[in-house]
């Protein structure tokens, strides 16, 4: 009995935050994370990171067989259940994610996400904006890699689709 309370506790608390994390904020800059203060108030500073000074990720052209591995782990590590592409679900929507951030940012983010949120100004904006932690899934450099190739190949196919 016990048990089932702490699971019933658990399950409510994880849908407090799903709900709270459903309000209109938008990460739609186009160099970093500006969001208005909530209360309809003034816009906050964009977050500069060290990780994120030069050229962003989506200004190559992807590599479109890392790009098919990295929709595979896309889908196998449950990323969608978060993030989506020209819409937001409860977290960062990921449409033109290359153009916003450099590999070495999307990176460290997918690599180390609890430390991004410690010590990175965006991730720690973004951890503000969206009240979600990104859970680390474990993957190594090369996966990571093939995961940015992955939206690299996405915010192509939705930058064509636009014109």
């Amino acid at each position: 009995m016990k048990r089932t309370g702490i699971r019933v506790l658990i399950l409510v608390m994880a849908l407090a935050i799903a709900t709270g994390c459903s309000k209109k904020a938008e990460d739609t800059s186009s160099s970093s994370t500006g969001s208005t203060n909530g209360s309809g108030g003034a816009s906050v500073m964009p977050a500069t990171s060290p990780y994120d000074n030069g050229p962003r990720a989506g200004e190559s052209p992807a590599d479109e067989a890392l790009a098919k591995q990295g929709e595979g782990l896309f889908k196998e590590k449950g990323c969608s259940a978060c993030h989506g592409f020209g819409k937001r679900i409860s977290c960062p929507d990921l449409n033109g994610v290359t153009m916003r951030r450099t590999q070495q940012w999307m990176e460290n983010q997918i690599l180390h996400p609890e430390v991004m949120t410690k010590q990175d100004p965006i991730a720690r904006q973004l951890f503000a904006q969206y009240s979600l932690q990104m859970p680390n899934q474990g993957l190594n450099e090369a996966q990571a890699k093939a995961v940015i190739e992955f939206l690299k190949h996405k915010n192509h196919e939705t930058t064509e689709a636009t014109k």
